[in-house]
């Protein structure tokens, strides 16, 4: 195996994993390929009026990596890949994985400071952006972060907007699909980074292999009985983990289905695909579940090809997973994972109860779980205790990160993932918090401590610590305490100062609140529990 950047399984874990065939040696350019010869006239992908069979797919994503190729791009290069849910980003991803070029997933909310990081961490050669989405214009962000990270290509989904040196990705396609690979990729190269929430500063890239993060897509599409007639609507951002492999696009295209691909959030917009294109799963977040709700309970769409209903990236509230169950002719299935491995879906013979108030349970049988207390002691069954996993999809550690891969796994190999558990005699987990000084916003995840670095660069902040609160929509939402020097400024001014620095939206606080001291301990740092007690209740 090639020298890496990250830990790799040991070797006799690996020969195991082989030899059971959770990993099958296939690369994802393979197994296109494959799809392309099985089911090639039935369509794959839907973009709006635009729609490709396997076939066709395939023989696109052949002319891309031939333009890609003749940029120059080589096996184990990285691209950061910023794109919104377009059929171009689908595209790419397999052009790239073809080629054994390594994309980096971006979120579109990304802005300047995350990015820049990004591209330094991973060395990054390329970027690919839309021109505008949403309003935002990411032209102009590329030109900053290409002097800031010396990225050599800017790759535009769109128009260049006569930017010097940005190439338009339409025509990177050569007009005839090139030959295979000079440098083909193999089963066990890393095949893409995603984004880790974080807990100290900036987000960890999350090293996935063509073996670990097909098995991931293939062993959920199993559980959830998909075949080639089986329709996912892709709501969440399609760089999301969640909506790429739980089982997302990857485990859909793996049983011959169709991907559609949702140009927005909104549940009306959701509701339209569905009935068009017949629909049998579809993904979405807690905070879009009202809005389904109540969408459903005013309209008359035709909903009646949906089969089953995902809900994660967030803890469910039990009161909100009862009310999917009575308001959809589907069923509810609840999905607890990360980045970093781990995924948990309830089954679809799991009784209501279990729907209702689990997360679901392991979807591998080598998942190996341990609750554990602060001492790493395993708890009794049904008490709470932090998750520790490792497994046949689970990372062995973050990439160039050695020095927090020493404090985020145990000595055996064993990832602390932050989560506070309870797991049933049946295996199913109930998560009720986090160890980790993190929030989750809506399923997007806000480190405090980078948030807190922010505040403290704002003119008159002395002192500050973010703390989640509860929030009916968002699950939780960031409150920003803060000792100042002067005057606070107004909310209008941090918002203002937190855009000015490149930050992304979701990620300035939702409320602050300015006081006198902030409680600390012994040690001399933040009592964050202390000012939650005495400020949040």
């Amino acid at each position: 195996m090639e020298q890496r950047d990250w830990p790799g399984w040991p070797d006799e874990t690996a020969r195991r994993y082989r030899a059971v065939g959770h990993w099958q040696g296939t690369t994802f350019g393979e197994q296109l390929s494959g799809w392309a010869v099985r089911h090639a006239d039935r369509v794959a992908l839907v973009d709006g009026d635009r729609r490709w069979t396997y076939a066709a797919l395939d023989t696109a994503v052949r002319r891309l990596s031939s333009g890609l190729a003749g940029l120059g791009l080589r096996r184990g290069d990285k691209v950061i890949v910023q794109l919104p849910n377009r059929a171009e980003f689908v595209l790419l991803w397999f052009a790239l994985t073809r080629l054994g070029v390594v994309p980096v997933h971006a979120m579109p909310a990304h802005r300047r400071n995350e990015i820049t990081h990004l591209a330094a961490v991973a060395e990054a050669v390329a970027y690919v952006i839309p021109d505008r989405h949403a309003r935002f214009d990411y032209r102009e962000l590329a030109a900053r972060v290409r002097g800031d990270a010396g990225i050599r290509h800017v790759i535009v989904a769109g128009d260049t907007g006569g930017h010097e040196g940005f190439l338009a990705l339409a025509d990177l396609f050569d007009d005839e699909p090139g030959p295979d690979p000079v440098d083909p990729p193999r089963p066990d190269d890393l095949a893409l980074l995603l984004l880790s929430g974080g807990t100290t500063g900036m987000p960890k890239l999350v090293p996935r292999t063509h073996d670990d993060f097909a098995y991931n897509s293939r062993r959920a599409a199993e559980l959830c009985e998909l075949t080639e007639d089986s329709v996912y609507l892709a709501v969440l951002p399609i760089a999301f983990n969640y909506t790429m492999s739980c089982p997302g696009m990857l485990g859909v295209l793996q049983a011959g289905g169709r991907v559609v691909l949702a140009p927005s959030a909104g549940a009306r917009t959701a509701f339209e695909l569905i009935a068009r294109e017949r629909v049998t799963i579809a993904a979405i977040n807690p905070p879009l579940v009202p809005h389904w709700i109540a969408e459903h309970e005013h309209g008359d769409t035709d909903l009646s090809s949906l089969r089953i209903l995902q809900v994660g990236s967030a803890r469910l509230a039990d009161d909100l997973a009862a009310a999917v169950t009575k308001t959809f002719d589907c069923r509810l299935q609840q999905v607890f994972g990360m980045a970093e491995g781990l995924l948990c879906l309830t089954r679809l013979d799991d009784p209501d109860e279990l729907v209702h108030t689990t997360q679901g349970r392991p979807i591998s049988a080598d998942d190996e779980v341990r609750v554990v207390d602060p001492d790493d002691v395993e708890v009794a069954p049904g008490e709470t205790g932090e998750l520790l996993t490792r497994g046949p999809y689970t990372l062995p550690g973050y990439f160039r990160a050695a020095e927090h891969n020493a404090r985020a796994f145990t000595a055996d190999g064993f990832y602390r993932t932050g989560d506070l558990v309870q797991q049933l005699p049946t295996g199913h987990l109930n998560v009720v918090g986090r160890a980790k000084d993190q929030i989750n916003r809506g399923g997007q995840k806000i480190d405090a401590t980078e948030v807190e670095g922010h505040l403290l660069a704002c003119p008159g902040v002395i002192a500050a610590a973010l703390l989640p609160e509860p929030d009916a929509v968002l699950g939780e939402r960031s409150v920003a305490f803060l000792v100042c020097s002067g005057e606070a400024p107004s909310m209008a001014e941090f918002q203002a100062f937190f855009r000015d620095r490149g930050v992304a939206a979701y990620k300035a606080p939702d409320r602050f609140a300015v006081v006198d001291e902030l409680p600390s301990t012994a040690v001399g740092k933040i009592d964050k529990k202390a000012l939650a007690r005495r400020y949040l209740g």
